[in-house]
């Protein structure tokens, strides 16, 4: 019997940390090891595979070197624990995967994830369990509730399996008037039951809620903004009884901001007068009118924390050393206006504007496509796409296939062509349309990478940061993240159209990185336009011996992205004291320049005329290497441009100095002999932060007086000047 326990132990301390709970690490870990034995029916803790994951260098006391009894490391480690580093919280159901689960032959019969945190959930899906296999979540909020998984997997309150009580309880006073209307002149939708369950949410953060109380002219039509729910429904006559409904008490006022201020200020010095008053007060409000009344509770020993509304707050408030506040827009996910529009533009497939993310409508529209390729149709019949989503595993059942299908049919994505028997892809339908889209964008970047490069496969991390890059992505509710991308390659991996496999690390061998394959059984979608023109042809020329000059005239836009290159590593490594510069940092940096190829064919250039230099570097930040570039600046190519460079931040200091406007008008003026690439130069200047924009005034920069390179570039002047005299 296979039994895991994963600790996220960062996750846990903070959580304790929050809530004033004072916790025994040893405690906590012999408690969390012993109960998930007995959880899992195991006749000893030994049977038991116990994971402790953490940053642990981080999460290390400070001052201590090494083992030290307090060291969570230490602790966890001499409980029977694994140990597990994860400097990068991002990665971290990624790596527990690949280090505990890939090659581990047994499924799983019971796993246990003891974390606050959504970051585990990925593992509910992907480790592979017995069909008898218990998964339980141990935790304050269940946070797979209202997921696929919520009928799966087992929740139970963390602070009670351990027999921990809470130390503080926690009473909250919202001016709701002042709250929505704040918001509604931010721009965002005063959703109400987002705003209900954030409010509970956040609240139950700080520790055992005794009160909340929300303060409203309630019933008063106009007193308050529009009101909705998820759906979209006005809802304010609603709002009294769903808010009671959550155990938020509706207290009526009258309406003006007065009548609140003076309700919510009394109820409070009334309730913390009692002798078993609240140890925190939460007031969710912005005005000033409470600076007194927090300056009370202050007095009498409670934790005051403000619920406040960014812009709408009062300063008074925002400079109270005393409180801590926490912003109403940053622990909800309230959408605005224009996010809603763009939403109606782009519209994902569950209506959710968060993002477009792998479905069960990926795996119908993936294989519906794959079949029809393999087929050399556009039409399928119903019974040969449930086939090929059973084949490929996309379904546990034919009844499971059937039911998705038509459920496929009642929304669009596929629908009857012809006969009734036979089907279609509807290629029009805006959740068809992204989900191949975002398919071919990283099939073609998989395949590109490995024809061109002639690798055997795609390193996990360089595929990422290919992927973060495509313009083609660049729609809304896409690429918005490394965890968007990593799970549509997860998503294709499961649909057999990549493959990933653990191979070793060329520097430690003794570990092993997942890397991208395409699966040799997949076919590629036909007449499909290669994402880089004149690929081939641009790939047999080569640079060795050519200038500046004639690129220029070859290839201009290489040319100006050589020149790009060139002054942003310089100042890059001389401002740092660096040797050399992370290559994916300077690609981010100059992306916007980027025609698809122009930055990979600087770099050739620059490398094949001996003016630069890439290799992997350790990296100062990890215990892994970095593709890095460094110059030789003492060649023509790079000499050449930093003289480009310093002359151009001459003829700005000399506006600058003489109090005129720096324009591309008045470079030419101060400089009409000499042929400057103005749009060019000032774009460099203002991407190295040399020149800001002038707000309202188009065309017009500051000089950035102390920057770096600028100063450089100053005192070289007046040492010339010097030496004339």
């Amino acid at each position: 019997m296979a039994a895991y326990l994963i600790v996220d132990v960062d996750d846990l301390l903070a959580h304790f940390r929050n809530r004033g709970i004072s916790v025994d690490l040893q405690e906590l870990a012999v408690g969390l090891r012993g109960g998930a034995a007995l959880a899992a029916g195991l006749a000893s803790a030994d049977k038991l595979k116990a994971v402790a994951a953490a940053n642990w260098k981080a999460s290390r006391p400070k001052g201590s070197r090494g083992a030290a009894p307090n060291d969570p490391q230490y602790v966890f480690k001499a409980a029977g624990y694994d140990t597990f580093d994860i400097p990068r919280r991002d990665s971290l159901a990624d790596a527990l995967i690949m280090h505990y689960f890939s090659f581990d032959p047994e499924p799983v019969d019971e796993l246990i994830l003891a974390t606050t945190n959504p970051d585990l959930v990925p593992l509910v899906r992907r480790v592979k369990t017995t069909r008898s296999a218990r998964i339980r979540m141990w935790g304050s909020v269940d946070v797979l509730e209202g997921t696929e998984f919520a009928d799966d997997v087992i929740f139970q309150p963390l602070e009670t399996l351990l027999g921990i009580q809470q130390t503080k309880n926690v009473a909250v006073y919202i001016d709701f008037e002042n709250i929505a209307i704040s918001l509604n002149e931010q721009g965002y939708v005063v959703n109400l039951d987002t705003l209900i369950d954030s409010f509970n949410h956040q609240a139950k953060a700080h520790g055992q809620v005794v009160k909340m109380a929300a303060y409203a002219p309630w019933g008063q039509r106009g007193s308050l903004p529009p009101l909705v729910d998820t759906s979209g429904r006005e809802v304010a006559d609603d709002a009294p009884s769903r808010l009671a409904m959550a155990n938020i008490d509706p207290v009526f006022n009258l309406p003006g901001k007065n009548s609140a201020d003076m309700r919510i200020a009394k109820d409070i010095i009334t309730d913390s007068g009692h002798t078993d008053s609240a140890d925190v007060y939460i007031v969710a409000s912005g005005d000033r009118d409470f600076n007194e009344v927090i300056n009370t509770l202050r007095t009498r020993n409670k934790t005051v924390i403000l619920w406040a509304v960014h812009g709408s707050t009062s300063r008074q408030l925002e400079n109270n050393s005393s409180i801590s506040i926490e912003y109403v827009e940053d622990f909800t996910n309230l959408q605005t206006h224009q996010s809603l529009s763009l939403a109606s533009m782009a519209t994902n497939d569950d209506g959710s504007p968060a993002g477009f993310t792998p479905s069960q409508w990926s795996s119908v529209i993936v294989q519906f496509d794959r079949c029809a390729q393999q087929l050399e149709v556009e039409t399928l019949t119903r019974q040969q796409l449930i086939d090929q989503l059973v084949d490929v595993g996309a379904v546990v059942s034919r009844a499971r296939g059937e039911d998705l299908v038509a459920q496929a049919i009642s929304l669009g994505i596929v629908r009857a062509a012809g006969s009734q028997n036979r089907l279609v892809l509807d290629l029009s339908h805006p959740v068809v349309e992204k989900t191949l889209l975002i398919r071919d964008r990283i099939v073609l970047r998989v395949m590109n990478t490995l024809n061109v490069r002639g690798w055997e496969y795609v390193n996990y991390g360089f595929l990422l940061k290919g992927l973060a890059m495509d313009r083609e992505l660049e729609r809304p509710g896409l690429n918005y993240s490394d965890q968007w991308r990593s799970d549509w390659i997860d998503c294709l991996v499961r649909e057999r159209v990549l493959q990933r496999e653990l191979v070793p690390h060329r520097h430690n061998p003794e570990d092993l990185v997942p890397v991208i394959k395409l699966n040799p059984d997949y076919e590629l979608p036909a007449a499909k336009p290669s994402p880089v023109p004149n690929q081939a042809e641009q790939a047999d020329h080569s640079w060795a011996g050519v200038t500046l000059t004639e690129l220029e005239q070859m290839e201009p836009v290489t040319a100006d992205m050589v020149r790009r290159v060139v002054v942003s590593v310089e100042q890059f490594t001389s401002f740092r004291g660096f040797t050399w510069c992370p290559l994916g940092s300077l690609h981010k940096r100059l992306r916007n320049y980027d025609n698809g190829m122009s930055f990979q064919r600087a770099v050739e250039y620059l490398l094949e005329n001996g003016a630069a230099e890439v290799k992997e570097y350790p990296n100062p930040q990890s215990d892994f290497f970095t593709k890095g570039i460094s110059l030789v600046l003492d060649s023509e190519i790079c000499a050449g441009i930093i003289t480009e460079r310093d002359v151009f931040i001459r003829l700005l200091l000399y506006l600058y100095e003489r109090n005129m406007l720096i324009s591309e008008v008045s470079v030419r003026t101060a400089d009409p002999t000499t042929r400057w690439n103005m749009p060019l130069w000032f774009s460099i200047m203002e991407t190295e932060n040399v020149l800001n924009p002038i707000p309202g005034r188009t065309g017009q920069y500051s000089l950035f007086r102390t920057h770096h390179t600028v100063t450089l570039v100053a005192d070289s002047q007046r040492a010339g000047k010097r030496m004339g005299e």
